[in-house]
């Protein structure tokens, strides 16, 4: 596995390949920047700076989830999400049909291997409060403003 980190906008963001695969994006754990990146590094940064600019809406990057069956059904759905629109946990758990199950969709959102990638940023309360992130809430809270959400 290769890991690399690269400053874009504010943030520290850290990418791990494992065999050609995007495998974890981390927001924020250095303040440290690498350098000899791989194609594959390459490429992700310069789309995620694309979308910190506004000028990428969505991601075309080989990635790989890992988690169990139900993480994976839950981090797909996530990516149906369309840029700059939000949705509740309550709302996620029945689009992967399983509407009581609220709180394990919570749980799995929380375990999302590639956040920015795959939006879980665009999962909030029901009551409208944006809740918690991965990346910590005022990178949630950029995101959606980034986006037009808020």
């Amino acid at each position: 596995m290769s890991l690399k980190t690269k400053q874009i906008g504010p943030y520290f963001i850290g990418i791990e390949i494992d065999d050609d695969y995007i495998v974890q994006l981390s927001i924020n754990e250095t303040t440290q920047q690498d350098s000899d990146f791989s194609p594959l590094h390459v490429e992700a940064f310069k789309q995620l700076e694309e979308y910190f600019k506004r000028e990428r809406t969505s991601f075309d990057l080989p990635i790989q989830l890992v988690g169990t069956p139900f993480q994976k059904k839950v981090w797909q759905q996530l990516l149906d999400i369309p840029y700059g629109q939000v949705i509740n946990y309550e709302q996620l758990a029945q689009r992967i049909e399983q509407p009581t199950a609220f709180r394990a969709v919570g749980n799995a959102n929380g375990k999302n291997p590639l956040p920015i990638i795959v939006p879980c940023h665009r999962v909030i309360n029901k009551n409208g409060h944006i809740g918690g992130y991965t990346g910590g809430v005022e990178v949630k809270e950029t995101l959606l403003k980034l986006e037009g959400v808020l």
